[in-house]
């Protein structure tokens, strides 16, 4: 049986859809049929890191019209043999999602035996994102530790909460898991960044993972590749880790601690 998961946050410009892309292809790398879709219609950012632009006809609205079926719109990964994408529209409007209409696309998901489909959510509390996260069975919500980004994620948890399918019908609640990107120990330390006991003091949601700040981000997003396929890289460690992590398998937080300078940085320093 698929397992829907949403990748949302309330703020924009967290590393979003740069999760998405890498949790769906760790997914499939671990040999999980998996499916990620954007559902931010206008925009279409997930394409591009996943370096498929070109080779987008149809879309997410196409399917839901019925302008295209679903074989049509799929777009098989180059990188992964277990992974597809989902396309959203650059020139429709975002209400035209619709809740029917995105159910009857991800139950034909379902019946093509995905293991996993990721609904990329748009930022915010819009239609977009409400049709993203309305049939999720777990939720990753991506926040930088930052006040506002943590305060904005907070009030996407009371969605999580109210607005769902499960919430809606008194089924068990969508599985909330919190991730930390961009995320500097030594900012931390200095007291430029809120510290992970702070949010999860006010969040009070399981930690799947924290994703370190990385100049690799964008060299992946330039190259058009998620992420988690630049080897050996903390970032792409790290992005593995949280996949582990939500398969069940105990993996220690890791980039977490500010790296101590060695003994001949420290007396170039003192030098200086």
């Amino acid at each position: 049986m698929s397992k829907i998961v949403v990748i949302t946050s309330g703020k924009g410009g967290v590393g979003k859809t740069t999760t998405s892309a890498s949790f769906a292809a760790g997914l499939a790398l671990a040999g999980h049929k998996t499916v990620v879709i954007d559902f931010d219609v206008g925009l279409r950012n997930l394409d591009l890191i996943m370096g498929c632009e070109r080779r987008v006809v149809y879309d997410l609205v196409n399917v839901i019209n019925n302008e295209a079926n679903i074989n049509q719109a799929l777009i098989k990964d180059k990188n992964c043999d277990k992974l597809y994408i989902l396309a959203a529209s650059q020139t429709k409007d975002k209400e035209a999602l619709t809740r029917e209409g995105v159910g009857r696309v991800l139950d034909e998901l379902a019946a093509m035996d995905f293991d996993y489909i990721v609904c990329d959510s748009p930022a915010g509390i819009e239609n977009g994102a409400i049709m993203a996260m309305y049939f999720a069975d777990a939720a990753i919500v991506v926040a930088n530790p930052e006040v506002s980004s943590v305060r904005d994620s907070d009030r996407i948890l009371g969605m999580l909460a109210s607005k769902t399918k499960r919430a809606i019908e008194g089924a068990e609640p969508v599985k909330e898991l919190l991730l930390i990107t961009r995320y500097n120990p030594s900012r931390v330390q200095g007291g430029h960044m809120l510290t992970l006991d702070d949010i999860q003091e006010i969040l009070r949601t399981n930690l799947i993972g924290v994703i370190p700040e990385s100049d690799m981000v964008l060299q992946a997003s330039n190259q058009g590749l998620p992420v988690i396929h630049m080897a050996k890289t903390d970032v792409a460690e790290a992005y593995l880790d949280v996949v582990q992590r939500f398969l069940g398998n105990d993996k220690p937080m890791r980039f977490t601690e500010a790296v101590k300078p060695g003994f001949f940085k420290r007396m170039i320093g003192a030098i200086s």
